[in-house]
Order: structure tokens, then sequence, then C-alpha cells
């Protein structure tokens, strides 16, 4: 769902690094849409403004060890 997001990491990785190194970036539809301290503060700024499940956080580190791609999803369930 998201791995057009996560290619835009990895094809930018090395610019990303540059400009964001240790900040949480929120990407949506291929662009940066936002830059936080936290995954926390990303998360939750982006879900004011952006559906859950449309945008991608990523913690910016050089070197493959600190990608991540887990998607993760809030749900309620009634009984």
């Amino acid at each position: 769902m998201l791995e057009k997001e996560f290619q835009y990491y990895l094809d930018n990785q090395s610019e990303l690094v540059e400009k964001y190194i240790d900040k949480f970036i929120v990407i949506k539809d291929q662009k940066v849409i936002g830059v936080y301290d936290s995954e926390i503060k990303a998360y939750s700024e982006s879900a004011k403004n952006h559906e859950l499940g449309s945008f991608f956080i990523q913690e910016v580190q050089p070197g493959k060890d600190n990608l991540t791609q887990t998607f993760r999803s809030r749900a309620i369930f009634a009984q």
C-alpha cells in the first residue's frame, strides 16, 4: 500500500539524510510532507490532516540498518 513512499525514501535516502538526519519524516504521494523530532509527533500531526494508512513515517538515518517497512493501522472493534 505504501510501497511507492518507501521506494521514494530508498531512492532519495542520501539527499534526505543530508537535510533531515535524526528526524522523522512523513512521506505521502512520493514527497516529504512533514519533518518531526519524534515518531509520535509525526504520527499525531499527520493524522490530523491525512487519512491513516495514506502516509509513511521514516526515521532518517544513513545506511540500510535503520530502514523500516512497518505499516501500522489503528482499528476499533465494537462488541
